[in-house]
């Protein structure tokens, strides 16, 4: 189910991995792409940047396909211990993704806000606060 897509560049100039899985339709058009990169200060974690299906085709478990894919390849290739995403309060499918992540790999799932409202232009209000999730011990 997953092929391979361009990525675009990351913030602050860094790229994802050359290739970034991507689930193709029957028709061949993507309805959804995960991105992602290895932390340079902690190159056995990933962090997941970016996680999307098409409206017609969520609820079929395309993310959490797209996520295993991607978490077994570069476990293939490199050690790798966790895996961290941020998510805004109220994202309750994204929370849902990555809990099911976490307990189909056996790692347990930490929250903490890495950026509250108040880091964010414009202060409280402008901004959900951002909560990283790392789970981990990862068994891949």
């Amino acid at each position: 189910m997953a092929q391979t897509t361009p990525t675009p560049p990351l913030s602050g100039g860094r790229r994802a991995p050359p290739t970034t899985p991507g689930a193709p339709a029957g028709d061949g058009r993507p309805v959804g792409f995960v991105t992602g990169y290895l932390r340079p200060d902690t190159p056995a974690t990933l962090l997941i940047w970016q996680v999307a299906v098409d409206a017609d085709a969520r609820g079929l478990g395309i993310a959490g396909h797209l996520l295993d894919h991607l978490t077994a390849r570069v476990a293939a290739e490199r050690p790798l211990d966790a895996l961290e995403t941020t998510i805004s309060p109220g994202n309750t499918a994204s929370e849902r993704l990555f809990a099911s992540f976490a307990e189909r790999h056996g790692a347990q799932l930490a929250r903490e806000v890495l950026f509250a409202q108040e880091h964010f232009p414009g202060g409280a209000g402008h901004h959900d606060a951002e909560v990283l999730h790392r789970i981990a011990p990862l068994a891949l």
